[in-house]
């Protein structure tokens, strides 16, 4: 069962003020992305999809001279650290399972490695997922967080995707209970 809907998220201000920073299309892209690597994997669609909406949450928008300078975001963005911060937060204000939201807000924090130190660190499954879905939206220049998208679009696509996420999970709970039989 889960706790907390993507729509639910999304519908959620603090969600819908940071996300749209960061590219609304960008993140439901990033979704869908996570929805089929985790069911190709067997890994947990409803976590994927909410951590991959949710993946940037965390950006700050970076700025010279009235310009958005990519160089400058490069050089000092730590989003993924104040995301998976952010994304915890609002995860837990909605009521998600505290374990839940953990795991999201830990997928979140290594989606990318631009913060990181030049040590590799070994990701699990959810957190591999996540960066390879956001890998799979990049644009160069970060051109993947301009694209835009009307709130009904957004808001129809968000609730296709919970549909598919309900659906899966109804799927594996019946061949579960099937195979115990």
């Amino acid at each position: 069962m889960r706790h907390v809907t993507l729509e639910q998220i999304f519908q959620h201000p603090i969600a819908q003020k940071y996300i749209n920073r960061s590219g609304m299309v960008h993140a439901i892209a990033v979704a869908y992305h996570a929805f089929r690597l985790a069911n190709e994997h067997g890994l947990s669609v409803d976590l994927a999809v909410k951590a991959g909406f949710l993946h940037d949450i965390g950006h700050y928008t970076w700025y010279r001279d009235g310009k958005w300078d990519y160089e400058l975001y490069k050089t000092n963005d730590i989003h993924a650290v104040k995301g998976a911060e952010r994304a915890h937060k609002l995860l837990i204000r909605l009521g998600e399972d505290p374990r839940i939201a953990k795991e999201i807000a830990l997928a979140i924090l290594f989606h990318t490695d631009s913060f990181l130190p030049s040590r590799p660190i070994e990701l699990n499954s959810l957190q591999s997922i996540i960066k390879q879905a956001d890998e799979m939206d990049e644009e160069p220049g970060g051109q993947h967080h301009y694209r835009t998208i009307s709130y009904d679009k957004a808001l129809k696509a968000i609730q296709r995707l919970d549909e598919l996420v309900d659906r899966t999970l109804n799927q594996r709970e019946y061949v579960n209970k099937y195979e115990q039989a």
